[in-house]
This record gives structure tokens, C-alpha cells and sequence, in this order.
């Protein structure tokens, strides 16, 4: 108790200093972003590349996306009170490489070296071409050597000293030019996979990961084999794995480890599974199973994911790894080893694209990729033919320490087996099972023979498993298991005592994090029902303006009249200008789309650009008119790669369609509010549909004759907006054919669920119900109920219910309702 009384006294002084830190500063913030500090380039991207506090000041580096010998990308160099100076030995490129030398006291990011005194020198590209993705130690010399590796398998040596380098390895671009931004990874004979990312030494190897795939195949499928993990003795590579790898690290971080011979390696990677945590020890690797948040971050490609990192954001007296990987914050354990990998835990859910973090000044910092002009892959119907924003640009976002813990449900879901062969009695990968108190497994045979699967766990991660259960599957059937919060372990693995082809899928349940309605940063907003209230379209201006275009209006009657165009700058002054180019081109390119989704009786109809039908809940009764009138934006993209879909009064993060789009699709809030359009400007989150009047929210900002309102804050703010809600079905009263398949109708994610099944047949109708805990997984059979004519089957779930679709079908044609609500 004591000890629990110290470590709340030490965690108050931190998030009181880091408070204070921040509020130190003259300029204006929202929500942790300080506008004034974005950064543009004149790229198709402007990702933040690596932020590391050094020299009494936080440096800062942003990339553009395929620039392997430089760019309009520049180092940043940030004071504590926030004054950013841009350096001008500044040559750009693509770098996310950071890594502090000790011996010459020296931060390298990047192609630059800074010394303890801020000093700047560079390496220029003309010497080391290629796009910098990490720094090791180096293997013989590493008091005076640094290995620089790239995205296109270029290695060199640096002399910490002189900055001179000797070629390893050749970089891919000096042999292929890549031709546009969204062409094809290259391929390459020295190593499977392509799109680098991490770089670490130790144990005697420098380990390298990559997490893409070249060919169109990689550019539109998200399941193909794809990515690698290597490692390099000096001499030859060995291929350790063949599945997408991002980072490579250590207990010694940024420094590299202290005891290169004996400390750890970890890499983070994924599949079309489930997250994976490799780690090396005594020349062997072993690798284990995490659940995914966020499916956004998939993509044969590798591009979706900018850098997902492991780093220590403690203090030297109390370290705290933080862990980013598939939108989830996790705590990694600084001793987590093949013996010891027991404390891996989820902290919180996100939404920010999050290329590298720190701490600093008692708080932490987190670099973003927020705004593409490109945007990519990422197209679709629903977005009608929106452009993308004028000019890309990303920002830096400030928060207190215990921000990673909240944020949003950490629901998430992972199989071990997806529709695979599988041999008797050869147990899974380890698969997470501790931080969570409600969790349910999927059990799928598809093969020929009655299956006995049997789960063990490892209690302490030690190595010792331990038979919990056991269940029985019939063949070419699925079954559920649930495991109550006094079932303990830290992993879990499973297996079957036939040969068959199975899926085992595990599903698991937040539901501490949900408010029970809109925090009071919202408040001006205007409510669903209103129908007069400042509104207007927004595009993030191009031509270096860097400035938020506003076409705004008042909406009256169910009409939007335009009163002028604004622009709101780096102060957030939101002024009237008179620019008829800029506000046709709003009017023209920014137009809101009335068939992006499609409004039906019981619930929305989503058609996606594959031609494959899902069904979502519906809110208020009051967004059918707006939406169909044109008066509420559905889908747009306002961090890279991924889309904020806002539906009926739910918002959810949408993954791109290279990513598998709908059938991943996540609820993050509902509310009523009539939003009226919503964009990415600055690393801000934009929203327009503002009450007229005096508004006392410093969230809201009002033009300087007073005719224009916008929202600003983060996109991470929605999750306080309020818990996902909603009702309907897939059918309402609905005609129904024999034994015929429903749309796939959400369910995951939601809190409280409750079903009703009726007909008005003159017989007893059965009904399947069938739920799909995956997105891209074999459907499972949940339950057949007989419903009596004239009668309702009502039906609760169980809190620890969790799967992702649910469809319906009945063994008789008759006319049939299947209405869910999630309280």
C-alpha cells in the first residue's frame, strides 16, 4: 500500500509538471496542437520523420514520401518555449533514422549529425543516396561507426567522426527510378519484401525489417505474403521471418543496447492476423501474438503505417516503454525476453498516424502524419470527388503523460489460425491474453472429421503452459468459447488433437472507457434538430498559402446560403477575404455528396467500391433529411491513409480499400450533432455547423465580423464525444427468401446489444444467426432460434460478446424484422 501511495505521488508531480511545461508557452493550443508549429513541404506527403529532445531543444525532421536524395522536407529545431527555428543546413529526403551516440555525444537524425551544443553538419545524399530509415551500432567499431540503412536495402558505414561512409550495400534507386508516388514498391535480389523500416544491432547481427510487398498485387490485396525480418552478420544475411516488420529495438532505445552481446532484440510486425512481437535472445528468435485495434494500418504495400515505434518515455529513474502499433497504445516491458515475456498490456485506442514520440519537458510529444496531398490509395466512392488537401502538412501533438491511457476502448481482435491447414497436436503461436477482463474465442473446422481443440496457457511467461480447456468442434461447424476474468495468463495457445482446417480467432472487450455523453469541449455545436446555424465548406489551401479555406454559410430551412469566404491562419484569425477563384473552387470541388451512403428504414446501406454490401446502425431519426439533402459531409480523409466516415451520427475510422475498407470499418463516438463538413488542417481537427451567438468555448472560433464558426481540436478528441450507439437491422419487415443470406450487418465494437427476431408468417420460422468475428474470416453460426407466429425472440448478448458482423437467414419465405440496438 505504501508503495501504491509513492508511485500516485510520483504520477500526480509528473502530470502537474507536464501541465505546467506546456501552459509555459505564449502561443495558442487546442487540444495539445500548436498550430504555429506545422509543417509544410511541397510534397505529396509531410510526415514527421523522428523527434528527439537533444541540446536543450527538441529536433524535429519531416519526409515527403519518395525522395531518396532530398526534398523540400526540412530539421526543425524547437525551443522550451516553443520558438522553432528551421536550420538551414536542411537538404530533406524521406529520414525516420534517429539514434543518440554516446561516446561522441552526438544525435544523428537523419542525414544530420548535432552535436551537444546544436550544432548541425550533414551527410549529404550525393554520399549516401537512399530513403534513411534507421541507425544501429555498429557491429565492430561501434564507438566510432554507425550502420545507416534505407528504404531500399542501401547499407552504409558512418564515421561518427568525419561523417564519411562506406558503401555495404547499394541503395535500390540508384538501379530503378521509381516513377510516381504510388507506383509499385521496388522489388529486390538481396532481400524478400521491400519498403524498409527498422534497423537495430546486437547480439553480434544488425537486424532490418521490412512490411511491403512490390507487384500490383501488393497495391490492392491486403492478405498476400508480403514483408520480412533479416539479419546481417557483417557477412552473409539470413531471412528470420517472411511477414511485415516495422520496428527494431532494444531496452537501450535510441542508444542502442547497453550490453550488445547478451540484451534483447524486439521487432514488431504484423500479418493478415494479428499484431507479432519477435525478440532475440542467445542467437534465436520467438515470436508471439498480439490482438489488432485498428485494421487501418494493413496493406500489402507497407505504406499504411509510417513508423511504428518502441521507446522509453519514462524517466532514467522509473523507465516506461511505450509501444504504438495498429491504432493502440501498449506498455512493453524493458525486460521482455524469451524467458521473461510476461507485461505486455494494451493502455489505450487512437486515431492520430503517429511516426515517432518522445518525452520531454514532463509531458510527451507525439510527431504525426496528418494531411497527404496525395491521399494515395486512399480513394472511393463515397468521397464523391473531393480533392485532397492543396498542400500536405503535419504537426506535432503535446500531451500530459498519461495520455496513452485515455484514449479509447482497447476492443481488439487477432486469430492465430484464418482458414488454414493445420497439423495435429502443433500448438499456435502465442497469443496475448492478459489486459483484458472479458474475452471470447471463434472456433471454426472446416475440415472433414470432429475436432478437439484445447487451449493452455502460460501463466507468468515463462515458458510453463497449462491446459485450461478443451472444446469439441463438429466438423464443417464453428463453436465460442468465453474465458471469465479468473482464467489468468499471460498468453495463451491452442491446438487440435485432428488435422483439419481451422480458424481460432480471439476477441476482446473494452467497455471501461465509454462517456456517457458529449464532453463540454464540444459544446456549440449545434444539435441534429437545429435548423439555423452557422456552416461551411473547408479545403486546406495549396500554393503555400497554408491557410483553411472556408466557404461559409448559414444553414436556415434545411438550405445552405453562403454569407462569404474566409480563411483562418497559423493564429487561428478567421477572416473574411474576397477571393472568387478560392470560393468556387470550394463551391465546385468540395461539394457534399447526397449518395455516398445510402438511408434506408432500419439501417444504412453502404455499398463499397468492390461492389460488397454492409449495413450500419442508425442514430436520430433527424440525420436522414440532412444527409439526403447534401448537408452533412459522410467520408473524408483527415489523417493519412485512412478515412473519418460520419454516418447517421456515429463517427468511425475507415482503413483505406487496400486495407480491406467496410469490412474493417471501427466505431469511435456517436452524437447528434450537425456537423456540416470536417477536415485535417494543421494537425488540427476542423469542424464546421457551429451555433450563432456568443459561444464561451475556446474551441470554437468566430470570424472577426462574426458570420463564420469553426470547431478545432483533434481527431482523438471524438472519442469523448460519446459511446457508439445505434439501432436497426438489416431487415425491417422485409420480405425473405428461404435459407438467403442478409447483408452483413455491424456489431462490433458496441457496447450493450440486445436483439428481436418476428415474423408474420402463419408458421414457426427458423432463424440462423451468424456472426463474422474477423472482417475477412469465415462466417460462424451463433445460434438457430424457432420463432412462433405471432411472437418475439428477444435476446440479450452477453457482456463479453465481441465479433465484428452478424447476418440472418430463416428456413421459411416469409416477411421478417431483425432489430438490434446497442444502448
Amino acid at each position: 500500500m505504501k508503495f501504491k501511495h509513492v508511485v500516485l505521488t510520483a504520477y500526480l508531480f509528473l502530470v502537474c509538471f507536464a501541465v505546467q511545461a506546456q501552459s509555459n508557452s505564449k502561443y495558442l493550443q487546442f487540444s495539445g496542437i500548436y498550430p504555429h508549429l506545422a509543417y509544410y513541404n511541397n510534397e505529396g506527403e509531410c510526415g514527421t520523420g523522428a523527434v528527439v529532445p537533444w541540446a536543450n531543444r527538441l529536433w524535429v525532421i519531416t519526409y515527403g514520401p519518395h525522395l531518396p536524395f532530398g526534398s523540400s522536407d526540412k530539421l526543425y529545431e524547437i525551443s522550451p518555449q516553443l520558438d522553432r527555428k528551421t536550420r538551414p543546413e536542411s537538404i530533406g529526403g524521406t529520414p525516420a533514422n534517429r539514434m543518440i551516440h554516446s561516446e561522441s555525444n552526438q544525435l544523428f537524425i537523419g542525414p544530420y549529425a548535432i552535436n551537444s551544443t546544436g550544432d548541425v553538419r550533414t551527410i549529404p545524399y550525393t554520399q549516401a543516396p537512399g530513403r534513411h530509415t534507421g541507425l544501429a551500432r555498429g557491429l565492430k567499431n561501434p564507438q566510432s561507426n554507425l550502420l545507416l540503412g534505407t528504404m531500399e536495402e542501401g547499407f552504409y558505414e558512418v564515421d561518427v567522426h568525419n561523417l564519411s561512409t562506406r558503401l555495404l550495400y547499394q541503395d535500390g534507386n540508384l538501379k530503378v527510378k521509381k516513377t510516381n508516388d504510388i507506383a509499385n514498391n521496388f522489388s529486390s535480389s538481396l532481400l524478400p519484401g521491400a519498403h524498409g523500416k527498422g534497423l537495430y544491432s546486437g547480439q553480434g547481427v544488425m537486424v532490418y525489417s521490412n512490411n511491403g510487398e512490390s507487384g500490383d498485387k501488393a497495391l490492392k490485396q491486403f492478405d498476400i505474403e508480403s514483408g520480412s525480418l533479416s539479419e546481417w552478420d557483417g557477412k552473409d544475411w539470413k531471412v528470420v521471418r517472411r511477414n511485415q516488420f516495422v520496428e527494431v529495438s532494444g531496452p537501450g532505445g535510441i542508444y542502442g543496447n547497453k550490453n550488445p552481446e547478451t540484451d534483447a532484440i524486439w521487432a514488431t510486425g504484423w500479418d493478415h492476423k494479428s499484431v507479432l512481437v519477435g525478440v532475440r535472445g542467445s542467437g534465436k528468435w520467438s515470436f508471439f501474438r498480439l490482438p489488432k485495434a485498428s485494421h487501418s494500418y494493413d496493406g500489402a504495400h507497407g505504406w499504411n503505417t509510417e513508423w511504428p515505434r518502441i521507446r522509453d518515455v519514462g524517466t532514467p529513474e522509473m523507465p516506461e516503454y511505450l509501444m504504438t502499433m495498429h491504432g493502440m497504445f501498449w506498455h512493453f516491458p524493458q525486460s521482455f525476453s524469451i524467458l521473461n515475456s510476461a507485461g505486455i498490456r494494451p493502455r489505450s485506442a487512437y486515431l492520430k498516424v503517429i511516426g515517432d514520440f518522445t518525452r520531454w519537458q514532463g509531458g510527451l510529444v507525439f510527431g504525426c502524419d496528418d494531411s497527404a496531398q496525395k491521399e494515395f490509395l486512399n480513394k472511393r466512392k463515397a468521397k464523391g470527388n473531393i480533392e485532397g488537401p492543396g498542400q500536405s502538412n503535419s504537426n506535432l501533438w503535446f500531451t500530459s503523460v498519461e495520455k496513452p491511457d485515455e484514449l479509447g476502448p482497447n476492443t481488439a481482435q487477432g486469430a492465430v489460425w484464418l482458414s488454414e491447414k493445420i497439423v495435429a497436436n502443433v500448438s499456435s503461436e502465442p497469443f496475448l491474453f492478459a489486459g483484458w477482463k472479458k474475452r471470447i474465442a471463434w472456433i471454426s473446422n472446416a475440415g472433414v472429421e470432429d475436432a478437439t481443440f484445447s487451449f493452455e496457457v502460460d501463466a507468468k511467461g515463462t515458458g510453463i503452459w497449462k491446459k485450461i480447456r478443451s472444446v469439441v468442434v463438429k466438423a464443417g461447424s464453428s463453436s465460442s468459447v468465453s474465458f471469465p476474468s479468473t482464467e489468468v495468463g499471460e498468453w495463451i495457445k491452442v491446438k487440435s488433437n485432428k488435422s483439419t482446417t481451422a480458424t481460432v480467432h480471439f476477441n476482446y472487450t473494452d467497455d471501461t472507457r465509454f462517456v456517457a455523453g458529449a464532453d463540454k469541449i464540444f459544446a456549440g455545436i449545434s444539435p441534429i434538430a437545429g435548423n439555423d446555424y452557422s456552416a461551411g465548406l473547408l479545403y486546406a489551401l495549396g500554393d503555400k498559402r497554408r491557410k483553411l479555406g472556408i466557404l461559409a454559410g448559414d444553414f436556415a430551412k434545411g438550405k445552405f446560403n453562403e454569407v462569404g469566404y474566409y480563411e483562418l491562419d497559423s493564429a487561428m484569425h478567421l477572416t473574411r477575404k474576397e477571393d472568387p477563384k478560392t470560393a468556387d473552387f470550394i463551391r465546385s470541388k468540395f461539394e457534399i455528396s447526397k449518395d455516398a451512403i445510402i438511408v434506408e428504414e432500419a439501417s444504412v446501406l453502404v455499398v463499397d467500391d468492390a461492389g460488397r454490401r454492409w449495413r450500419l446502425p442508425k442514430g436520430n431519426e433527424n440525420f436522414t433529411n440532412k444527409i439526403q439533402s447534401g448537408s452533412m459531409r459522410i467520408d473524408r480523409e483527415v489523417a493519412t491513409e485512412r478515412d473519418l466516415l460520419n454516418a447517421h451520427g456515429t463517427f468511425y475510422e475507415l482503413p483505406a480499400e487496400n486495407a480491406d475498407g467496410y469490412a474493417k470499418i471501427r466505431p469511435v463516438a456517436s452524437h447528434a450533432l450537425s456537423v456540416h463538413d470536417y477536415a485535417s488542417y494543421r494537425g488540427l481537427l476542423v469542424m464546421t455547423g457551429i451555433n450563432h451567438g456568443n459561444l464561451s468555448n475556446e474551441h470554437i472560433i468566430t470570424s472577426t465580423d462574426g458570420k463564420a464558426k469553426v470547431w478545432a481540436g483533434t481527431i482523438d478528441d471524438l472519442w469523448k464525444l460519446g459511446k457508439p450507439l445505434g439501432q436497426g437491422g438489416p431487415w425491417k419487415n422485409s420480405q425473405v427468401v428461404a435459407n438467403t443470406k442478409s447483408d452483413p450487418y455491424l456489431i462490433g465494437f458496441y457496447d450493450k446489444k440486445s436483439l428481436k427476431i418476428s415474423h408474420k408468417s402463419s408458421q414457426t420460422v427458423k432463424f440462423k444467426i451468424e456472426v463474422e468475428p474477423i472482417g475477412h474470416g469465415p462466417w460462424m453460426q451463433f445460434k438457430e432460434v424457432e420463432v412462433k407466429p405471432n411472437e418475439t425472440f428477444e435476446y440479450t448478448f452477453a457482456s463479453d460478446f465481441q465479433a465484428r458482423w452478424i447476418r440472418f437467414s430463416a428456413d421459411k419465405n416469409c416477411e421478417a424484422t431483425t432489430w438490434l440496438t446497442y444502448r
